[in-house]
């Protein structure tokens, strides 16, 4: 008399239960079979950890007693074969994934944060442990990126790497193109909406899109790349008189993250990471690209010009890419084997923003006599920074209302757009600009993108 062999269940440690992991123990309950089959065994839930066990969840398909306080104990328990980690931060997540992976656990994370200033370590503690890493829910939500970047694309070389992956900022800058309003006011409506946090700080200065560029660019070019060496800028200072401007041109203005590979001004081959707002052409790909959605461009010299569009954040299409990670990890782990999670071989060193090779808008008040477009010029020429379009306008006199440069009686607006040049001549010219006594002040100051050089 035989009997049908018993598989035994892949046993899930959940390490928070907010917006995502909410979302993802709903799905694994929804989704049990379809999961099961895929996998080829059960994913059954050992324990969730959360801060405070009183906190008001609603209705969770998941037994309350699978609750508790004590994440490290979950983590170590002999029966949790993987961890997944949606609570975010540096510590105490790091402790609590480098402990499971040191003990072969393989591990799914969200976390960008960790990844982007300390992904070494973890990358380290799941070889030490022949663990299994995966993140596919820190950059772009469901957006199925960074596995194309880490296998798809594992045979091709990667030049660049250009992005919108940041919902928030993407919502207020879209708000401000199309109604013409100031940072503020849009600011203010991505809060009533739910797309901007009660402290919109790591979204609007940008520290959110630098983490992920981080990432991408570790990925995209075998090289370990954190969030200390990402030039960081936000878009607090954007204003709808740029927004304005932007449109003069035939273009947009959009939080971008840039990651190219190339030589630097010795000729070493190098790897520059910056996020910054930045003009681009309406033409361009991730111009259209509006609300709170997610777009990333990305060129290689084989598979050419590849875009990936999506939801960025939220918590059914975060949680989307953590059940797709440990489905992953779970097949690695009943058949024993570890995908390498990380690919550092190059090791190529970060170039400095002053040598990054960009264009600037700059929009200066001037006084308004002879004389003055040829000592702007001289500048400019002294810096060896070439002039592409020069435009000029009369300045509106009165208080400023944050729509626009204001200037005094007999003043003038210049609106000059560069060539190609150094980031560190562009500043400096700028700098000088801001010494000369016939500039009134330098309204704003903005980089183009994606256009001819």
């Amino acid at each position: 008399m035989s009997s049908a062999r018993v598989i035994r269940p892949v046993r899930l440690a959940l390490l928070g239960c907010g917006t995502v992991g909410t979302e993802v123990v709903r799905l694994l309950h929804e989704q049990a079979a379809d999961l099961t089959a895929r996998v080829g065994a059960p994913l059954e839930l050992a324990g969730i950890a959360v801060r405070r066990l009183a906190r008001e969840r609603g209705p969770l398909p998941a037994d309350p007693s699978l609750f508790t306080t004590d994440a490290l104990g979950l983590v170590k328990r002999d029966d949790v074969d993987l961890v997944i980690e949606v609570v975010g931060g540096i510590e105490p997540a790091r402790t609590w994934l480098v402990e499971a992976m040191r003990a072969g656990k393989g591990v799914v994370t969200a976390n960008k944060a960790l990844l982007a200033e300390d992904g070494g370590t973890l990358h380290d503690a799941a070889a030490e442990g022949g663990a299994n890493l995966y993140y596919e829910a820190a950059v772009a939500g469901a957006i199925p990126l960074l596995r194309s970047l880490r296998e798809s694309l594992h045979g091709d070389t990667i030049s660049r790497v250009t992005g919108i992956v940041n919902g928030t900022t993407n919502f207020i800058l879209s708000a401000m193109d199309a109604t013409g309003a100031g940072f503020t006011e849009a600011l203010d409506e991505a809060t009533e909406l739910g797309y901007a946090e009660a402290d919109p700080t790591a979204d609007v200065e940008g520290f959110d899109a630098a983490a992920k560029a981080a990432i991408l660019a570790s990925l995209a070019f075998h090289t370990r790349v954190t969030a200390a060496d990402v030039h960081r800028e936000g878009i607090t200072e954007v204003t709808a008189a740029d927004m304005a401007s932007a449109k003069a041109m035939g273009c947009t203005i959009k939080l971008l993250c840039i990651a190219s590979r190339g030589p630097d001004s010795t000729g070493t081959e190098s790897v520059s990471v910056r996020v910054h707002p930045a003009m681009i052409p309406v033409s361009h790909p991730l111009a259209s690209v509006g609300d709170a959605f997610n777009a990333v461009f990305v060129e290689a010299a084989a598979a050419g010009q590849l875009m990936f569009y999506g939801r960025g954040a939220g918590g059914a299409p975060t949680a989307s890419a953590v059940l797709g990670d440990v489905v992953a990890a779970a097949r690695n782990h009943l058949a024993g084997v570890r995908t390498p999670s990380e690919s550092s071989y190059a090791a190529l060193p970060i170039r400095p923003m002053g040598e990054a090779v960009t264009r600037y808008h700059i929009s200066l008040d001037v006084a308004d006599r002879p004389g003055v477009l040829a000592a702007v010029a001289g500048v400019f020429a002294r810096h060896d920074v070439s002039i592409a379009t020069v435009r000029q306008a009369s300045a509106p006199s009165g208080p400023a209302d944050g729509s626009g440069p204001v200037g005094r009686g007999g003043d003038a607006i210049l609106v000059i757009v560069t060539h190609a040049a150094p980031d560190a001549a562009l500043a400096a010219t700028v700098e000088e600009l801001r010494r000369l006594e016939i500039v009134r002040s330098i309204a704003s100051v903005l980089r183009v993108e994606g256009g001819s050089r």
